[in-house]
């Protein structure tokens, strides 16, 4: 939607500046706020913003560490905690009162731990996925994302590029494969801070959703975690699980007007 365009702002943030992006104008809807996966940034949401903007204000914000959002000193500050401490200082930094949560695998974490810190601010949240691990898989995966050390061999870049054509969905064009890896990079020796952070979180992710009170749809593709969404169903008491079994990675670029449309009919339901 070329008619509706989206800016690119920074404000303070604890560990330097915070990048955020937005489209639309305020209105008495609430907000929607964008939250996206690791180790990408609010360029995850670009093409799909224009689409949710049409009667509201959308914001995609880059946790610290990731896009052009300056990182933590250490990777003991890259906490699912911090990240969503640093959400609601761009939003008080916008005087935005109340919101709608849209999260992405890592941002799944982070919206509902948005949700229960400032529980009376937050409308109604959608998470694409949920990432619902037990301690074995908490553990592989700790172990399938270390950190792959530079070589002269580009051993880091091959793998990361192997994993993007894995991965990838229906519609995912070889040039969004590309600006896929593009976003690995910006998080420099960094990059798997956010994943530790999140397989971290994973048994408070559990108990966030039991406790939720806000309506949760959980929006479950054909990806690397639909078998872990579907463990949502025994635990979700305000909200469902539906089923996008023709989208997968890269959605969000190649079909965003199908996607907004998802996701603003669950907003928009009274």
């Amino acid at each position: 939607m070329k008619s509706i365009k989206v800016t690119r702002h920074f404000t303070d943030g604890d560990y330097g500046q915070l990048h955020y992006r937005t489209a639309g104008k305020a209105s008495t809807l609430p907000a929607v706020v964008c939250l996206h996966m690791v180790p990408k940034s609010s360029r995850l949401y670009h093409n799909l913003l224009p689409y949710l903007a049409k009667d509201r204000l959308v914001i995609a914000i880059d946790y610290p560490g990731y896009g052009e959002s300056d990182k933590p000193i250490e990777q003991a500050q890259a906490t699912i905690e911090n990240y969503t401490k640093a959400i609601w200082q761009v939003l008080d930094h916008l005087s935005i009162d109340q919101v709608d949560l849209v999260g992405y695998h890592t941002g799944c974490m982070v919206a509902l731990d948005a949700a229960h810190l400032r529980g009376n601010q937050v409308n109604k949240i959608v998470n694409i996925s949920a990432p619902i691990f037990t301690q074995k898989e908490v553990e592989a995966f700790h172990q399938y994302y270390t950190p792959i050390a530079l070589d002269e061999s580009g051993s880091r870049f091959k793998t990361m590029w192997e994993r993007i054509l894995y991965y990838r969905g229906p519609g995912m064009t070889l040039e969004m494969c590309a600006d896929s890896m593009a976003e690995n990079l910006r998080g420099g020796e960094a990059y798997e801070w956010g994943h530790a952070a999140a397989f971290n979180h994973a048994q408070q992710y559990i108990e966030n959703i039991k406790t939720l009170t806000q309506p949760l749809l959980v929006m479950n593709l054909n990806d690397d975690l639909n078998e872990h969404s579907q463990r949502v169903d025994t635990l979700i008491n305000n909200g469902e699980r539906k089923d996008y079994l023709q989208w997968g990675a890269g959605f969000l670029d190649a079909f965003p007007e199908e996607a907004s449309i998802e996701i603003l009919k669950f907003l928009s339901e009274k």
